[in-house]
């Protein structure tokens, strides 16, 4: 029987707990869940590759399918030949997610047809929440904890607050 790997692929700087509960469903669908933390040349990050992970794989210990991977700069289609993952898992929390969404699966599949790609809804009370947002709040002294797991919010106050 063949297996079935997917791949969900993110910059996850910092993870939430909407990612978390998209890798919970996803790990789910498969038979092997490969979570890539990619780089997008347009953000500065906070947190790098081996932070990420650690934070990830804190959460998901109990998700025996589930991977953390590095996405070393490269395109999600190429890293998803080279870990024979044939699934694309994105996530949306809302409707302004839904054009950018659309343009990321159609140059996927422009780039490599054979990978079908799945679209995954946020829970409610996570759709209107972003990493960026979270790291904001952090900021300026609000409590995201609700957002993010534990290590996660500590990590965050280490990196923004200045008190």
């Amino acid at each position: 029987m063949p297996t079935r790997i997917g791949m969900y692929a993110g910059s996850f700087d910092p993870v939430t707990n909407g990612h978390l509960t998209i890798i919970r469903r996803a790990s789910k669908l498969f038979d092997e869940l490969i979570v890539a933390t990619m780089t997008n040349n347009s953000k500065n990050y906070m947190f790098d590759y081996e932070e990420k992970k650690a934070f990830i794989e804190a959460e998901i210990a109990d998700l025996k399918n589930v991977r953390v991977i590095d996405g070393k700069e490269q395109l999600t289609t190429k890293l998803a030949k080279e870990y024979g993952a044939n699934t694309l898992v994105r996530s949306m929390r809302n409707s302004s997610d839904f054009n950018y969404e659309a343009g990321v699966f159609s140059m996927n599949k422009s780039l490599n047809p054979e990978i079908e790609t799945i679209f995954l809804l946020a829970d409610s009370k996570y759709a209107n929440i972003s990493s960026s947002m979270i790291k904001e709040v952090t900021k300026f002294g609000g409590d995201v904890t609700k957002f993010v797991p534990e290590n996660v919010a500590t990590a965050l106050i280490k990196k923004l607050r200045k008190d």
